[in-house]
């Protein structure tokens, strides 16, 4: 029989896995990059198989290696959990809390969250990755993450964070509007330059009003089209600038409505729509960093 493989060598794969590379891993971890690639080495050579396609530009997990992490990523999960849930026996909440949330969560709800969070919790460490993509959180080696409710998994807990209600606004620059008129239905912004953006591999978005029970979808054109997330404050600064009409969260146009640099555009027909969820699997013992982050946010809900 086989020596069984050591669990520091799996748990050194699974860091690389989710990392994308030693280097990353090693940042991550607190580990040399050099101590991963042996971990990873003994364990693909007790396995007989390679688990790591390894280039200069990226390390991606062979086939056998995306099977391996789908069998034992949850079950170190629950293991990380234990290890969690035991070490809350001294009354503290202590460890690493990982949350993979959207760019319009970090700029517009976890600001009111996270410092009191830290205050009231100061052995917990927080790691936050912005990501607009639909991947799978907890494959990818995190805690929880933040969806809007059209974008969550069905086998997901589903927590409320942040305002419960938001809405999609327009805006453009004085000077462009003064330029080129102000639009007075939806329909106008067919004649218009917009500010178009998008998700990784998706086509652009549409542009969706309603008014007094009526509905309409709208697709623009425009020269300028931006990644979502990613280069949304291009977006906000080539408005500015006059190059065209911009739709994005109210809140964050919010702050340049008030200084004047953007006008609101077509206000009374802006979308509303539910706000933010924390979502997690269900476990038989949560993390206790993620227990007291979820029971932070359940008490100092807005409103």
């Amino acid at each position: 029989m086989a020596d069984t493989p050591e669990m520091s060598d799996v748990s050194a794969f699974l860091a690389v896995a989710r990392a994308g590379g030693f280097r990353e891993a090693s940042r991550l971890g607190n580990t040399s990059a050099s101590a991963l690639s042996d971990a990873v080495r003994r364990l693909e050579a007790q396995l007989g198989i390679r688990l790591l396609n390894r280039t200069t530009r990226a390390v991606v997990p062979t086939d056998a290696g995306r099977g391996l992490m789908e069998r034992i990523g949850p079950a170190f999960g629950e293991i990380g959990a234990a290890l969690e849930h035991v070490r809350s026996f001294d009354g503290r909440a202590a460890g690493t809390l990982r949350l993979n949330v959207p760019a319009s969560a970090a700029r517009l709800v976890l600001p009111a969250i996270v410092p009191g969070f830290l205050a009231a919790y100061p052995d917990i460490r927080l790691e936050i990755d912005t990501d607009e993509s639909l991947i799978d959180v907890i494959a990818a080696g995190y805690d929880a993450g933040i969806r809007y409710d059209e974008r969550l998994a069905q086998d997901m807990i589903a927590v409320p964070i942040g305002p419960r209600l938001q809405r999609y606004g327009l805006g453009a620059s004085p000077a462009y509007l003064n330029t080129h008129g102000h639009p007075q239905h939806p329909r106008d912004l067919l004649a218009h330059n917009c500010i178009r953006s998008r998700f990784a591999g998706r086509p652009a978005m549409a542009w969706e009003f309603e008014k007094d029970g009526e509905t309409l979808v709208v697709e623009p054109n425009g020269q300028l089209l931006v990644r979502a997330g990613d280069a949304t404050e291009l977006g906000i600064r080539a408005a500015i600038s006059g190059a065209g009409i911009l739709a994005l969260f109210e809140d964050w146009l919010r702050p340049h409505f008030a200084s004047g640099e953007l006008l609101p555009v077509l206000e009374p027909w802006w979308l509303s729509f539910s706000g933010p969820f924390l979502y997690y699997p269900e476990r038989r013992l949560m993390p206790a960093p993620l227990r007291a982050f979820v029971d932070y946010i359940k008490t100092n809900r807005p409103g």
